[in-house]
């Protein structure tokens, strides 16, 4: 896929350009998004993800827009689990409801620098070794592994709040009982020192960092293109703050999200050694085909994600005392 400097300079100015109107427009007051107005940027965000991706169909061929467009479902639904564990931490951290939406966008600026560095770092890796994607493909099976592990023992959320940076935070700091707003400092009992949205963030922070270990291999599983890596990345964040109030304690409904996304990611995994397999020709010393078409991988995707959502909803709903 050959992108011009031009359109480098073009896709990254626009990114930032909405991403700027996310955080300085919408963003400039600490408040709770009302359902229309999530609804609404939910609609706009994902009609703009739709766009790009038809854009690419008509472009660069039906392979890039299939590439982005698995890549950017993948990202997406590892986002909402994502989403799932702010549930968790502004629950835990008692994060007053009209703050969170301030939380949140820290939270997802942060996801999208730790990307950032890692989609930098992952084609760094690839350029020099290319035995890179059996590392990868071993890291998302084992990912995977662990989130259906997650899923059975039920331990997600103390992990969410007790990791050990912010067991290491609480050591060394001196914290204030109440929340200050949106300051991270401030003076209580005649003493100045960080407030508990300090820790929130440090919490977002960690949580963000483990996320992008498992979402930058999961993508370079579904192309190899850095284009398409960062812009699956960045569009599957946008919209993510609006999409936790539309939907709140819905989340937890989505009770079998973590399996479905340990099929996803140990599917990419195997994907991965596969091809991995393939650029050293071991797979047709074995005799079969190390590639797994574009189309497969949609299907699988797109399949789990279905299934998962489907069952889960059923599920809660026969249920709904357990969620």
């Amino acid at each position: 896929m050959h992108v011009t400097p031009l359109a480098w300079i073009i896709t990254i100015v626009a990114l930032l350009a909405v991403l700027a109107l996310d955080v300085f427009v919408i963003g400039r007051r600490p408040h709770e998004p009302s359902t229309t107005e999530s609804a609404r940027a939910i609609i706009f965000f994902v009609g703009a993800a739709l766009l790009f991706a038809a854009g690419l169909f008509w472009v660069s061929g039906p392979r890039y827009g299939g590439e982005f467009l698995a890549g950017w479902l993948t990202e997406y639904s590892l986002s909402v689990d994502n989403l799932f564990i702010f549930l968790i931490i502004m629950s835990k951290l008692q994060v007053p409801r009209h703050l969170q939406q301030y939380a949140l966008l820290v939270g997802i600026i942060l996801a999208l620098v730790f990307r950032g560095a890692f989609i930098a770092l992952g084609a760094g890796f690839i350029a020099l070794f290319a035995g890179a994607f059996f590392v990868f493909g071993a890291l998302l099976i084992y990912t995977a592994i662990g989130l259906a592990k997650d899923y059975f023992e039920k331990d997600t959320e103390e992990e969410a709040t007790d990791n050990w940076l912010t067991r290491a935070v609480k050591r060394r700091l001196r914290f204030t009982e109440n929340f200050h707003g949106t300051h991270l400092r401030a003076e209580e009992d005649g003493r100045r020192s960080w407030t508990p949205m300090f820790m929130v963030i440090v919490a977002l922070g960690s949580a963000d960092l483990l996320f992008a270990l498992d979402s930058i291999p999961a993508i370079y599983g579904l192309t190899n293109e850095a284009y398409l890596v960062l812009t699956a990345n960045v569009f599957a964040l946008m919209g993510l703050r609006q999409l936790y109030f539309l939907l709140g304690n819905l989340l937890r409904k989505l009770v079998y999200l973590s399996l479905g996304l340990s099929v996803i990611l140990a599917f990419i995994g195997v994907k991965l050694i596969l091809h991995a397999m393939h650029e050293y020709h071991f797979d047709t010393r074995l005799g079969f085909s190390g590639e797994i078409p574009l189309g497969i991988s949609l299907g699988v995707i797109v399949g789990t994600l279905l299934v998962t959502t489907v069952a889960s909803l059923i599920a809660s709903r026969r249920t709904p005392t357990a969620v």
